[in-house]
């Protein structure tokens, strides 16, 4: 089974006991052919609602469903760009929002960063969701040239760096 159907078995599983954790799971992919570091962000709808609503000090307002000229695209996009940032060794990146599909109990998030070479480290911060939970786990998945590198983000350490060899 690929990673991918494992996580929407987790994120489905996790519904049945109402989800009583906080979790994401974000995968940083490097595409050598188009020199690009491309990420899917998961994150559950209801914790990233609560999230954006507090952050507005808009209690009604449903992330799926805005109403007043809101558009879901650009509520998860001003939200993930304030919570993700990259650095490859030590230069911060200019990440793209590319979109978001929703996948059950879960938003699917697309980034980029686009004219990536190569980089020995990659310093993530990512703090999504820990102003709502302070049990709330960003679980970060690196693959570039070689086997996959994994970190646990949370409230008390928002960023971690892997360090890869060069090949």
């Amino acid at each position: 089974m690929n990673l991918t159907i494992i996580l929407s078995h987790f994120f489905a599983a996790l519904t049945l006991w109402m989800h009583p954790v906080h979790v994401s799971v974000t995968e940083f992919n490097y595409n050598e052919k188009d020199k690009a570091l491309q990420a899917t962000v998961r994150l559950f709808i209801d914790d990233l609602e609560l999230s954006i609503r507090n952050k507005r000090k808009d209690q009604m307002l449903e992330i799926l469903e805005p109403k007043g000229g809101l558009k879901t695209d650009d509520l998860v996009k001003e939200y993930l760009l304030e919570h993700l940032r990259v650095k490859l060794d030590g230069k911060p990146q200019v990440i793209h929002y590319l979109g978001h599909e929703i996948d059950d109990v879960a938003i699917v998030c697309y980034v980029e960063i686009e004219k990536v070479r190569k980089f020995r480290a990659i310093e993530i911060f990512h703090d999504s969701i820990t102003e709502t939970w302070e049990d709330q786990s960003n679980l970060v998945h690196v693959t570039y040239k070689g086997p996959i590198k994994s970190m646990r983000l949370m409230q008390q350490n928002p960023s971690g760096t892997l360090v890869f060899e060069n090949k």
